[in-house]
């Protein structure tokens, strides 16, 4: 099981980095339906809907990324500590 927990460090990595790359896409100017672009948006979304559903639409600053971020560290701590245990 040690074996891939390098892997799961890694997958987790890449998704946060596409989350912050996601919050800078929003703030420059760009085509949503680039390949690449839409890429990032549809694999960020899943994540990042649900917690934009529970703190509702009314703030000016959109805070998911920051929240989903720290849950999903949280989730990578739980699955390495529970790896580690087997």
């Amino acid at each position: 099981m040690y074996r891939i927990i390098p892997y799961i460090n890694m997958a987790f990595e890449v998704y946060n980095w596409l989350i912050i790359v996601r919050v800078f896409l929003s703030w420059i100017p760009h085509d949503p339906y680039r390949p690449v672009f839409r890429f990032i948006y549809e694999i960020t979304e899943p994540v990042l809907a649900p917690f934009r559903r529970l703190m509702g639409g009314r703030m000016m600053i959109d805070f998911s990324p920051i929240i989903a971020i720290i849950v999903l560290q949280f989730v990578e701590r739980l699955i390495i500590d529970i790896l580690r245990y087997l």
